[in-house]
Order: structure tokens, then sequence, then C-alpha cells
């Protein structure tokens, strides 16, 4: 185990699966040359322009590319500069990539994986700053999986490069740069199990990607109100691991689900159902969602401060479903 940063995190699982498999390429604009967010800096110097292949700026076709070139027995690893830009794409990744397999009776494999930073933060408006994955998670035949931290991100894309099915990897923009312990060698994350990355007795708190840090954070104030919280990361969000989440929620009897997408027909709202589907005579309180408002992300600085979930927000929500549990 070493410290390393999120991006260089994946850039090693890149390097290493693409070293131990010949099949493994990767593609997408820019990747080569100049790539923007520097996940894939050096892989062309070192595996040259036919497994780091730089395309033109369409996106269907990019997609396109990885699915005839799944098909016919390779391993793409596409990168989508943004997550936004998905929406060019979507009749090859709902209609082609998430049904082949099913549509051939299982005897099309289609080991797809599709890296996508995601999330705002950085002032990069409504088209470059948004956080979709529910989408993705309403499409049966994907998987999706949002590493919060540098040991889950090479995990994670490590076991996504291996599964052979279609695996959306959603990179937020303000984890790239987050230290972590790594080890050196290659291992997995499985795909669909969830982790407690901090035990509590008093409330549940489920975050995703980068409101997993927040989440943390507010769990450090709240011990210093006597409130003790279970920060749970999904890590996989399709497959869910509600098994460990409903654990949990019997253990605390309350839960607080955070991410950074709109709330309205966001993720939190299916773990909150399924909370209340599965284990509703254990909850003291009603599960509370902490999410952002129905509004595209804004430009301006203090509102998308505004606009954005963090630990303030979750310690309100954390505080408010103790005070009910009280009453």
């Amino acid at each position: 185990m070493r410290p390393i940063i999120y991006l260089m995190a994946l850039n090693e699982a890149l390097q290493q699966e693409m070293e131990r498999d010949p099949t493994v390429f990767v593609t997408g604009e820019d990747v080569g040359q100049h790539p923007p967010m520097g996940v894939t800096l050096g892989l062309l110097q070192r595996f040259g322009p036919q497994r780091v292949v730089d395309t033109p700026i369409s996106e269907s076709a990019i997609l396109g590319l990885a699915v005839g070139a799944a098909a016919a027995g390779l391993r793409p690893v596409v990168e989508i500069m943004f997550l936004d830009f998905l929406f060019v794409a979507f009749d090859q990744v709902i209609n082609q990539m998430a049904k082949m397999r099913y549509m051939f009776g299982g005897k099309a494999k289609l080991p797809i994986v599709v890296r996508c930073p995601c999330g705002g933060g950085y002032g990069m408006a409504a088209q470059h700053s948004q956080s979709l994955e529910a989408m993705l998670c309403h499409i049966p035949g994907l998987k999706v999986v949002m590493p919060a931290t540098p040991y889950d991100a090479k995990g994670l894309l490590t076991a996504a490069i291996r599964d052979d099915n279609p695996v959306f990897c959603l990179e937020h923009k303000k984890c790239y740069t987050l230290p972590g312990d790594v080890p050196q060698e290659q291992y997995e994350v499985p795909l669909g199990v969830a982790e407690v990355k901090r035990p509590g007795s008093d409330v549940t708190i489920v975050a995703t990607s980068y409101m997993v840090h927040e989440a943390l954070k507010a769990a450090d104030e709240l011990a210093q109100r006597g409130i003790d919280a279970e920060v749970i990361d999904p890590r996989t969000l399709l497959p869910l691991d509600m098994d460990a989440i409903l654990a949990s929620v019997r253990k605390t009897h309350r839960v607080v689900v955070v991410h950074e997408a709109v709330k309205f027909c966001g993720v939190g709202g299916e773990i909150s159902a399924q909370v209340a589907e599965a284990a509703f005579d254990a909850l003291e309180a009603p599960p509370l969602r902490v999410a952002a408002p129905f509004s595209p992300v804004p430009f301006s600085a203090p509102l998308e401060e505004a606009y954005l979930p963090n630990a303030q927000k979750i310690i309100d929500a954390v505080s408010s479903v103790v005070q009910a549990r009280t009453e």
C-alpha cells in the first residue's frame, strides 16, 4: 500500500489490465495525445496507437465502435470526456450494448467499460456538471459503478474490465486529485458489494461518489454532538447491494440517503423505497434524502455552492431524523 491520487489509481488499473490482456484497448477523444483529465496519460507511449485510439468528436461513433469490437472479442475501455455528452450516443447505449447479450440468448458477450467524468463544483455550468447515474441505472443490461476513493477506483475499474457485460464507471471530477492508500499489485473490488466506510449505531448515511467524503465529514461533526453515524458507500449502483444497506438500517433504525444528482427520480428515491418496503418495521423515522434541487447546475460559483449537497445539509437531515426518534 502506498498513497496515490484517484486518477493515478485509474491509470494504474488501465496499465495493468492492458499488460495482462492484449484484447483490452482504450479509445475516446484525446485519450492518447492530450488526455483531458489525465487518466490515460502515458498509455499511448507504452502501448502504441493500435491500443490507445484517439477518435473524432462523435460519441455515437465511439460507442458504436465499442459495441462492434466487444461483440468481435475485444475488451474496449471507452472514455466519454463528460458524462453529459453520453446523450449523443444513447441509442448505442440503450438499444445496442444493453440489449445485445439478451437478444442473442447470451451468445454475444459485450465486455465494454465506459468511463465518464461527472459531477459539479468546478464552475463548468449546466452542460458539463451533471450527475446522470439514475438514467443508466434504469436500463436492464448495464452495470454502473461510482468509486469514491483511489482504492475503490482501481479495484472497481479492474473488475469492470474483466466483466463480460457493459459497465459504466462514473468518476466524480472532485475525486480525481484525492489521495488514498492503494496496493501496487492487481486486485478487484467485486461489483455489487457495498462497503461500510464508517461504522455507527444511531443513523445510517448511504452516500454515493464524492458525497461519501461529505458524509464522512458530517459524521465526524455529528460525533461531536453525540450522534454515531454509520456511512455506507454502495460503490456499485447497479447491481445494488441492498442487503448491506438493510442490515445497517435494521441496526440504526434511521436512514439518510445522499447523492449529488437531482433528488426527483434519483437513486436515493429507489434506495429509500426499498428500505421502506423491506425494513419498514425497523424504522423509527422516515427515510430522508439529501440531493440537488430540480434545476440545471448553475454556472455562478455562489449559486453552484448553494445548489450542491454538502456536509452541513447532511448534518441537518440527520439531526431531523434523530429528533423524530426522540419526540
